[in-house]
């Protein structure tokens, strides 16, 4: 009985562990809220959307000179609203998530070559419904 748990635990772990199911030729990216997990989510703004989805997007990420003087402002992604600068990342729980096709998460080096070197923590780019 017991050997058949130590079988039976390591195979249910991998299979929690899995990346979502996906169509044909669909490729999963983890920088990547495609507008079906939006759905999924039952949230009601992109705040909620992101904490259930991709908790990771809203970590902290540290000083952001070499000296250590960098501010709480600036350790966060910067929101962008259809490729415009929306504002911090607390400017997230008031974009309604039903409005929502996709939500990106651009690391700095991404950000900077997209938008900016202002923006010294990475940006979450949401693309709203047209």
């Amino acid at each position: 009985m017991i050997r058949r748990w130590v079988f039976a635990i390591p195979i249910l772990a991998l299979a929690g562990c899995s990346h979502p199911q996906l169509g044909p030729g669909e490729i999963f990216d983890s920088q990547v809220i495609t507008e079906d997990e939006i759905v999924a989510s039952r949230a009601s703004n992109a705040f909620e959307v992101i904490h259930k989805v991709r908790a990771n997007f809203l970590n902290n990420r540290g000083a952001t000179t070499l000296k250590g003087e960098g501010t709480a402002a600036n350790t966060y992604p910067i929101v962008y609203l259809d490729d415009q600068e929306f504002g911090p990342i607390s400017t997230l729980s008031s974009i309604p998530a039903a409005q929502i096709t996709m939500i990106r998460l651009y690391r700095v080096s991404e950000a900077n070559a997209k938008y900016g070197t202002h923006n010294l923590a990475g940006v979450i780019a949401i693309t709203t419904k047209q």
